[in-house]
């Protein structure tokens, strides 16, 4: 491998972290505001940087300053090498994971240059992020087990015993995509869901494989132990889990590795079964070829978009009654300005790209750019549904999470094997 194939590799690893680190903190801001919205109040809204507080989003950096600042307690009675270890293993296991997803189609530029939009460009991709997944059950066991505490232990039994009960049908869920895409590799799968069925249709996994795909989120839900599969954390029954004995960062870690996972299984539920980063009936080729207009087409809309959210907010914060008393009351009008700026800036660009004769690099560019932005919106729904299931279902009993696993999903996918199988013989 040449420096500069190591680099581009690197970078897209890189890039994959980068967009982890990016959306957690944000993702802490929606479930807070999906919860309040859901309980009916207003969530949070108080902390403040001078007159900034983004409707909340302050409150994340007050979250990281409190974890850091907070004392690191590290009882005497734990076993201190697979206690440390422990959060760092669940958060490396998360950000592994997401390296195989294909963020866009490769961009192949004029003179035959093609980079890929992958961390980690496998045949076999699938089977990395179901290998790597299932490794972070044991960052919890060895939680659990280091803690020397009766409650953490169970905690960590009950994520063992979780783990194995979904991990089966998840994969059993996968075995009718495979029969219908034909490749492990994660951008084949999405490049084989831009085809259409009678003409109209796209291919989408969800299409063609309901029910694998049904199973598979379910499974993704107990594989994050997010409600209603946090049985691992049970704090009605085990104080708080596995993590019962952390404080300050190394509980962070723990934090941060359940929301990077959340957005890893969005992120694979949107590639495996709801077409990835693909735009439904617009081909790569076809963004490629009609980038001329296309690029004028999305800054306008952009420019239309950021100069109504501007002026939307400079005149809300001038004509609505103070609430704050001080500058906050200002706040936006202060953001405001900067977002019209944005807007008058896109607009500008919008009417210098009319009629403009591109380079050859614009094309490819382009195309991975509205590519990438199409599966983040995707990703974005798929994280409010985890946001919305956990502040609307409750905790399964121990027994009924059991039951699901091994009575229902497991017998369900077997059967939408040989049903996938049967119909694929006859088409044949």
């Amino acid at each position: 491998m040449s420096l500069l194939d190591f680099a581009l590799v690197a970078g897209r690893v890189l890039f994959g972290i980068i967009i982890l680190l990016t959306l957690m903190p944000l993702m802490t801001w929606v479930e807070r505001k999906g919860a309040a919205y859901i309980q009916d109040r207003p969530g949070p809204n108080r902390a403040h940087i001078g007159p900034i507080r983004l409707g909340g989003v302050m409150h994340v950096i007050a979250d990281a300053l409190k974890m850091f600042s907070k004392e690191s307690i590290i009882p005497t009675h734990v076993g201190r090498i697979p206690y440390l270890i422990a959060p760092v293993a669940v958060c490396a296991v998360a950000l592994m994971s997401v390296a195989v997803v294909p963020w866009a189609d490769a961009m192949v530029f004029p003179g035959g240059t093609v980079i890929g939009m992958q961390g980690l460009d496998l045949d076999v991709g699938l089977l990395w992020f179901l290998g790597i997944s299932s490794l972070s059950v044991y960052g919890i066991v060895l939680a659990g087990w280091s803690s020397n505490n009766k409650y953490s232990m169970l905690g960590g039994i009950r994520s063992s015993a979780q783990m194995l009960s979904y991990e089966l049908p998840m994969g059993l869920s996968l075995i009718g995509a495979l029969m219908i895409y034909g490749t492990l590799h994660l951008n084949g799968m999405v490049q084989s869901q831009g085809d259409l069925i009678f003409g109209f249709i796209p291919k989408w996994g969800v299409v063609v494989q309901p029910v694998a795909a049904i199973i598979f989120i379910v499974c993704a839900f107990a594989e994050t132990n997010r409600n209603p599969f946090d049985l691992a954390e049970g704090e009605s029954e085990l104080v708080a889990g596995f993590h019962t004995e952390y404080s300050a960062m190394k509980f962070g870690l723990f934090f941060l590795g359940e929301y990077m996972a959340l957005i890893g299984s969005s992120a694979i539920i949107a590639t495996l079964f709801f077409g990835g980063w693909q735009i439904p009936w617009v081909t790569t080729a076809m963004l490629v070829r009609n980038v001329h207009w296309i690029l004028p087409m999305v800054l306008g809309g952009a420019a239309i978009g950021a100069l109504a959210l501007g002026g939307h907010m400079i005149k809300t914060s001038r004509t609505e009654a103070p609430v704050w008393g001080d500058w906050r009351d200002k706040e936006g009008e202060y953001l405001g300005w900067p977002i019209v700026a944005v807007g008058a800036l896109a607009l500008l660009f919008c009417l210098v790209t009319i009629g403009a004769n591109l380079p050859g690099w614009a094309g490819p560019v382009v195309a991975a750019v509205l590519q990438f932005s199409t599966l983040m919106v995707k990703i974005f729904f798929f994280c409010w549904l985890f946001v919305w299931v956990r502040w609307t279902l409750p905790r399964f009993r121990y027994d009924q999470l059991m039951n699901l696993g091994w009575k229902s999903l497991i017998p369900l996918s077997l059967v939408n094997i040989v049903v996938t199988g049967a119909v694929l013989l006859g088409v044949s």
